[in-house]
């Protein structure tokens, strides 16, 4: 009896970020002697063959051994989560692992806004091991560029991309529906003056009107004659803020009773705060 084949070596994949926010691939193939495609398929959808949830890249010999795929910036990537695959000349995809990522230009990026969205392309390596590349396309797009936290409330201070900042701009917070006492009792929508100079913005949140929940933080760029846009984190090289970035919670006693409260940000790197009540 002909003992099974051993399973076949993982494809591994370095990865370069531009300033411009395109990725480069360079996957290691030896033996590969014919067309090649990097496939990205995006998660969470059930027709991932169609031209929407599928994107697939040419691969092209860069070296001995070695084939490279680019997606530039000028690629229409829509948000979510994008495993990555290599299709070799035997016609079978095959998982790729990431392997030296190079992401310090992202780091730097300062994207002009002139094209009315901001694109992210993040790659990372999943609980499995494998690549998949975070997506985010917001059009317009509100990054936080930096929290102060103090006793009593939190200030943050951000950059608009694709929209104006005018006279009568504010944020706005929203009781995540269903979540705690800010979601039910109808009083789920607080709003805060911002201070805007052209592109930036600065707006404090005292924590002492918040009820207990969980409070997802928007910026009004017009006031109320414009869009709404939900703030984020987003121009950097790590795709999951949520477990890196932490902050400290303050005791703050609210008209709901103590409570302790803090920033933080969501699986989507979106801003939120959440507000948990205290013994008294």
């Amino acid at each position: 009896m002909t003992p099974p084949a051993p399973p076949a070596a993982p494809l591994r994949a370095d990865c370069i970020g531009d300033s411009a926010g395109g990725l480069t691939f360079d996957v290691a193939a030896r033996r590969n002697t014919g067309a090649a495609l990097l496939v990205l398929r995006r998660r969470g959808t059930d027709a991932v063959d169609s031209a929407v949830d599928t994107v697939s890249l040419p691969l092209a010999p860069a070296a001995e051994g070695r084939l490279r795929a680019a997606l530039p910036s000028s690629v229409s990537l829509p948000e979510g989560r994008w495993d990555a695959y290599a299709r070799l000349s035997d016609g079978r995809p095959r998982r790729l692992v990431p392997g030296v990522t190079d992401l310090r230009s992202l780091t730097e990026r300062t994207p002009s806004g002139l094209l009315g969205h901001v694109a992210v392309r993040i790659p990372y390596a999943t609980r499995q091991g494998n690549l998949t590349v975070r997506s985010w396309l917001r059009a317009p797009h509100a990054e936080a560029v930096e929290l102060r936290l103090a006793s009593g409330g939190l200030t943050v201070r951000g950059r608009v991309y694709g929209t104006q900042l005018v006279p009568g701009a504010d944020a706005e917070l929203r009781a995540r529906p269903g979540d705690g006492e800010g979601g039910r009792d109808g009083a789920g929508v607080h709003r805060v003056e911002v201070a805007a100079e052209r592109t930036e913005f600065a707006f404090t949140v005292p924590y002492d009107g918040l009820a207990p929940g969980l409070w997802d933080l928007w910026l009004r760029p017009a006031g109320d004659a414009g869009p709404v846009v939900r703030l984020a984190r987003l121009l950097d090289d790590v795709a999951d803020k949520n477990p890196v970035l932490t902050f400290p919670r303050a005791r703050v006693r609210t008209p709901h009773g103590p409570v302790e409260a803090g920033p933080y940000y969501t699986r989507d790197n979106d801003l939120s705060l959440a507000v948990a009540p205290l013994e008294a």
